[in-house]
C-alpha cells in the first residue's frame, strides 16, 4: 500500500477567494454570512447566505470559456490554478496518465436549470442553449479540472449530498493508496444560492431565518440554533503518493492516513438519534490509520447548526472516543462560512491541513447559549495554539451517507 500525502491546498470561500485569506479570516472570527445579493429574496423565509464575494472568473478563465461554465465549475477551475500555482508545479506529459481528478458536487447546476426552464416556458424549446446540459451536469467540475490539470487518469464526480467533497477526497486517497494513480486533484465545489435552492431548503425547514442578524445565524452546538446557512465555494487538495512527492521534491503539508464511510440505513434526511452511522464512519477512519482513538486531538466537525445533526454528532463522538471525547478540540467552520453542501468536505479538509501545518486550531463562533446536550470542547474562546497530530474531518449528508477523513502531521 502506498502512503498518501497532501502537497497543496486551495479554497474559494465566503471569507476569502484563496486559501490563505480564508484561513486568516477564519482565525480572526470573521463571518462570511450576509444578505443574499444573487437574487431578489423578498418573498423568501431565508434572506441570508454565505456568498463568495468579488470573484471574477476571468482572472482564471478565458471570458468565452467562463460563459460556458456554471459558477461551481468556475470555482473548481480557479482553485485548480491556485493549487498548482502554490505547488509551483505542473503535471509532466509523461505522468498525465497517472494523474486523476475526483470532485464532489451535491446539487450541480441549479442556476442553469432555472434560467433555461424560464426560457423554455417563455420562448419555447428552440431557444434552449446547446450548452445547457454540458454546463449543468455535476461532473463538469471534474471534467474541466481534468482539462485544466492535464489529468488523464480517473475523472469522477461524487454526489453524496453534504458528504460529496469528503467522499471525493477519500476516493482519491484510496486510488493512490492502491496504486491506481500517483497524483489526484480532489475536493468539492458548489454554488446553489438560487431561488430554487433556497426555496427547497426552506420548504424542509432546514435553513435559519435569523435574517436580522446574519453573522449570528449559524450557531453550531448552541441551544438557540435554528438551522443551517447555505454557503458556496470550492476546496481542493493535491494528493500524491509519498514516493512520488519525495521524488519530485514537493513541499509535503500533511499525510492522509484514514478514510471512513458508512450509511445510516435510517431516514431520508434525519440521522438516528444515537449517531450510530456517524460513529461507524469515524471509527472506520481511525481503524484504517491503525491508531488508538485517544490519539486524535482535533475534530473538524460537520457542525451544521441544525438541532438534530449537532446533537447526533456529539453523541457519536462520545460513542467513538469515550472519556477522551472531553479532551478533543472541536471546530465548526460552518459557524463562519455557512454550509457549502457538496463543497463543505473539500474546504474543511483544506482547513484541517492548515491546522496541522500552522499549529493553530480555529475557534467556533456564536455558541453563546450552550446546549447542555452538546457538552464537548468546541473551542468557543477562539483560535487555540495547539500542535495537533491527528485531525479528523467529518461530513454527513442526506440519504444517511457519512464520510470522514483522518489527516496526520507529516514528520517524514
Amino acid at each position: 500500500m502506498n502512503r498518501v500525502v497532501v502537497t497543496s491546498i486551495a479554497a474559494i470561500t465566503p471569507i476569502g477567494n484563496d486559501v490563505e485569506t480564508s484561513w486568516q479570516n477564519l482565525l480572526a472570527g470573521k463571518s462570511g454570512i450576509g444578505p443574499i445579493t444573487k437574487f431578489d429574496c423578498t418573498d423568501f423565509d431565508t434572506k441570508i447566505a454565505g456568498e463568495v464575494k468579488d470573484f471574477d472568473p476571468t482572472e482564471y478563465i478565458d471570458k468565452k470559456a467562463a460563459r460556458r461554465m456554471e459558477t461551481f465549475t468556475q470555482y473548481a477551475v480557479a482553485c485548480t490554478k491556485q493549487l498548482f500555482r502554490d505547488a509551483n508545479w505542473t503535471i509532466p506529459d509523461e505522468e498525465k496518465h497517472r494523474a486523476g481528478t475526483i470532485i464532489g458536487v451535491g446539487l450541480g447546476g441549479l442556476q442553469t436549470i432555472e434560467t433555461m426552464h424560464t426560457k423554455l416556458l417563455q420562448k419555447g424549446p428552440g431557444r434552449i442553449s446547446p450548452f445547457f446540459i454540458p454546463i449543468l451536469i455535476a461532473n463538469m467540475a471534474a471534467g474541466q479540472v481534468s482539462i485544466e490539470a492535464g489529468a488523464m487518469g480517473p475523472n469522477i464526480c461524487t454526489t453524496t449530498a453534504c458528504a460529496s467533497g469528503t467522499h471525493a477526497v477519500g476516493s482519491a486517497y484510496t486510488d493512490i493508496m492502491l496504486g491506481r494513480a500517483d497524483i489526484m486533484v480532489c475536493g468539492g465545489a458548489e454554488s446553489t444560492i438560487t431561488p430554487l435552492g433556497v426555496a427547497g431548503f426552506n420548504a424542509m425547514r432546514a435553513l435559519s431565518t435569523r435574517n436580522d442578524e446574519p453573522e449570528l445565524a449559524s450557531r453550531p452546538f448552541d441551544a438557540d440554533r435554528t438551522g443551517f446557512i447555505m454557503g458556496e465555494g470550492c476546496g481542493l487538495l493535491l494528493l500524491e503518493s509519498l514516493d512520488h512527492a519525495l521524488e519530485r521534491g514537493a513541499n509535503i503539508l500533511a499525510e492522509v492516513v484514514g478514510f471512513g464511510a458508512s450509511g445510516d440505513a435510517h431516514h431520508m434526511t434525519a440521522p438516528p438519534e444515537d449517531g450510530a452511522g456517524m460513529a461507524l464512519a469515524m471509527s472506520a477512519a481511525i481503524h484504517e490509520a491503525g491508531i488508538d482513538p485517544s490519539e486524535v486531538d482535533h475534530i473538524n466537525a460537520h457542525g451544521t447548526s441544525t438541532k438534530l445533526n449537532d446533537l447526533c454528532e456529539t453523541r457519536a463522538i462520545h460513542k467513538v472516543f469515550g472519556s477522551h471525547a472531553e479532551d478533543i478540540a472541536i471546530t465548526a467552520n460552518k459557524s463562519q462560512i455557512g454550509h457549502l453542501l457538496g463543497a463543505a468536505g473539500g474546504v474543511e479538509s483544506a482547513f484541517a491541513v492548515k491546522t496541522l501545518t500552522e499549529g493553530v486550531i480555529p475557534g467556533t463562533v456564536n455558541r453563546t447559549n450552550p446546549d447542555p446536550e452538546c457538552d464537548l470542547d468546541y473551542c468557543v474562546e477562539g483560535p487555540r495554539d495547539q500542535q495537533a497530530e491527528f485531525v479528523l474531518s467529518n461530513s454527513f449528508g442526506f440519504g444517511g451517507t457519512n464520510a470522514c477523513m483522518l489527516y496526520k502531521r507529516y514528520k517524514g
